[in-house]
């Protein structure tokens, strides 16, 4: 796949300006972000590349900033070896979970072996949002048997962990359909069934409720969907979440209480990278 690097120089800049750029860009296509201190580079599938698109996110954008970028076109390479030069090392979470890729060699042991080639993708273990979502599934103790749904399942890493931790029926869902066969192909390596749906919120309507509901995605995505997460959550499950920073903690929780879900616990890792683990009533 070809892909466009957009590089967007933020004045001022701060995490919230390239937090909030990044979850507006997702909305119209862009699949990977590399936040810094001066604004942030995202990638775009060249089919879905628009100047206009963009020019209309920023002619909204809703923090006081200037904000330009500027366009390369990337021709399709060996996606893999990218992240073997530049970013996939393999990593432990928790003493319990090694995440590695094919091309990897003197693979730590753990007890959970999760084989992940993540293409463009976005979840390696590596972000510290999808480091505290596998703590929290090594933190669940009844999971064994329980049914799962994985809302933005991306290279499909949680999923995987928590059908190798007993899970009963997992879903996938996600948006991208680079990410999508992604997860198909991942699931596949690490001899997992897990079913995978090509679409957004909407495609809960085909899902059961679930005992464990998981979304690593962004706060303006959660707030927006919650109400639809809520009815595919059985009573006195547990909604886990992350992709957003702490100080969104009280604004994903003014969305979430009034559907009846309780914060039990919050973690933060990194540059204010927060997770949730709520329980509906």
């Amino acid at each position: 796949m070809n892909y466009y690097k957009v590089r967007f120089e933020c004045a001022p800049c701060s995490e919230d300006i390239t937090d909030l750029l990044a979850a507006f860009l997702a909305d119209i296509g862009y699949e990977s972000f590399e936040p810094d201190e001066a604004g942030l580079t995202a990638y775009v599938q060249s089919s879905a590349y628009s100047e206009e698109s963009i020019a209309e996110i920023l002619a909204d954008f809703p923090i006081e900033t200037s904000i330009s970028f500027e366009a390369e076109y990337v021709e399709s390479q060996n996606w893999n070896e990218e992240w073997e030069k530049h970013y996939f090392q393999p990593i432990v979470i928790a003493g319990e979970v090694v995440v590695h890729s094919s091309f990897h060699k003197d693979i730590p042991k753990a007890n959970y072996d999760i084989l992940i080639d993540p293409k463009m993708a976005f979840g390696t273990g590596h972000h510290a949002t999808t480091s505290q979502m596998m703590r929290y599934i090594l933190d669940l103790k009844d999971i064994e048997g329980k049914s799962v749904i994985d809302m933005g399942t991306g290279t499909g890493i949680l999923a995987i962990l928590c059908k190798m931790r007993g899970a009963g029926n997992v879903t996938g869902i996600e948006i991208d359909p680079g990410a999508f066969d992604n997860a198909i192909e991942n699931a596949a390596l690490n001899g997992q069934a897990i079913n995978f749906i090509l679409g957004d919120a909407t495609s809960l309507e085909r899902c059961e409720p679930a005992d464990i509901f998981l979304a690593n995605i962004n706060r303006n995505v959660i707030t927006s969907d919650i109400a639809i997460y809520a009815k595919k959550i059985k009573s006195g499950g547990v909604l886990l979440l992350s992709g957003f920073y702490t100080a969104d903690i009280p604004v994903i929780m003014a969305s979430a209480q009034p559907l009846g879900f309780t914060l039990d616990k919050t973690t933060e890792e990194g540059d204010h990278w927060a997770a949730i683990r709520l329980i509906k009533k």
